[in-house]
Order: C-alpha cells, then structure tokens, then sequence
C-alpha cells in the first residue's frame, strides 16, 4: 500500500491525531511510535515523506533518520519540543530536509506537509523531464554533463560520474547541481536557489548550506578547500 506521510512519534496521541487528520484532507498517512516500527513499514511499504520526532525512546529520532537515508531517499521532516540550535543543525546535517518546532497546530503542519510533498513530486518530475531534454546548451546528445575535468554528471540516471565511480544524488542534491551547471559561470544568489529550485523561499539558508556541503563532499577531493562548487560569502554559489 502507498502513503503520502508517516508519522513516526514515541506520543501515540500525537502521532494517532496527527494521522486522523492528515487522513480528513486526503493526505493518506499512517503512524507507528517506535525506531523498529518505522523500519519495518518503509520496508513494507512505498512512504512519500516522514514526519520523525528526535525522542523515540532508547532510540532517537536522530539514528532513524540516518538509517533511512542509507535506504530511502525521502523527505524528512523532523517534529520536536527541542528546539536548540544544536538540535535543529544536526537535524539538517544528517539528512533531515525540515525542523518543525512543538507545539504546532495541525493545520500548520498539514500546509507544510501539503508544500513539501508538491515541491519534491515536482523536483522529480523536473528531474526525470531534465533527462529527456538538452539544457541551455551544456548538455551533449549522451544526456553527460560535464562538472570539471573527469567528473561529469548523468542526466539519465541522475549521478555522479567521478573516476568510473557512481554516485548517488537526493533529488534536491541533484536538482541544485543541475541548476548550477545550467548556469555555469553565474553566481546564483541564495534567493534564486529557493525561488527556482526550492520553489520554497520560506525555507532557511542553513537547508541550502547542507546541500552544498553534501554535494561538495560527492565533487569534491577536499570538500574543505572547494574547487569546484564554490560559496561567494553574502551571495550565494557557483560552478565556475
């Protein structure tokens, strides 16, 4: 069975109204309260988006969002009554795509389920159009972007191309790079990654500063000293 949302919180009240809800506005969602739990259904069954609390008991909700995105490439969502900056970073640094602080109202919630889950169907169909069309001339009939000298990005299977190896990209990691080689040479401003890419100009500067950072990590020899994807400090980013 597929579902647009599952709520994974250790509170069954919470996680069963938030379920109810979501369910009253077609948004269909399931819950489960524990780290075993949640595993087991993502294996079970296709899950568009996870809303994860951090407190799941002996484990937390920090562990589970690092196993599901060894195996699953799906926005994340964390729900919290910690709201820390130390939480909130680590949250975005291992692969969270969202912090939503408790208390919240669940019609607040469900609008910014509602806005994530039409933003990354949209990316992917984006995503999967960009494989089947040149883009502003970078792009050879092989559907192969070149990054920089032996790196190269496959547009049919959205990866990496590094040294004969593959790698993986999210969807959001992969429509940034896409965006960035499309205007290669162009400083794009953090603005215009929101607007354009995360078509969500809501969404904090430190959600774009993690994708940098993970894609450096996949071009990068040293993600450290930069020389392919560059941060022009105040502005934004570039692929020179």
């Amino acid at each position: 069975m597929t579902y647009k949302c599952l709520v994974v919180d250790d509170d069954i009240t919470i996680a069963e109204n938030t379920a109810e809800y979501f369910n009253m506005f077609d948004i269909s969602t399931a819950f489960v309260t524990s780290y075993d739990e949640a595993l087991s259904f993502l294996g079970e069954h296709e899950t568009s988006l996870v809303l994860l609390d951090i407190n799941l008991g002996e484990k937390s909700g920090f562990e589970l969002c690092k196993k599901i995105r060894q195996d699953f490439d799906m926005p994340i969502l964390f729900i919290s009554a910690r709201s820390s900056d130390d939480d909130v970073l680590t949250a975005l640094n291992i692969g969270g795509d969202d912090y939503i602080s408790k208390p919240f109202t669940l019609n607040i919630l469900l609008a910014k389920v509602k806005t994530v889950l039409a933003r990354y169907e949209k990316a992917a169909q984006a995503a999967r159009d960009a494989s089947s069309a040149p883009s502003s001339g970078v792009e050879d009939t092989s559907g192969i972007l070149e990054i920089a000298s032996g790196i190269h990005l496959d547009t049919s299977t959205h990866k990496i191309v590094r040294g004969g190896e593959n790698i993986n990209l999210k969807v959001m990691e992969y429509k940034m790079l896409l965006y960035l080689l499309e205007n290669k040479g162009r400083v794009i401003t953090k603005d215009e990654l929101l607007k354009d890419v995360w078509e969500d100009e809501f969404i904090g500067e430190g959600t774009l500063a993690v994708h940098a950072r993970h894609l450096r990590e996949k071009l990068e020899v040293d993600p450290k000293d930069p020389q392919i994807l560059k941060t022009i400090w105040g502005v934004g980013y570039i692929i020179e």
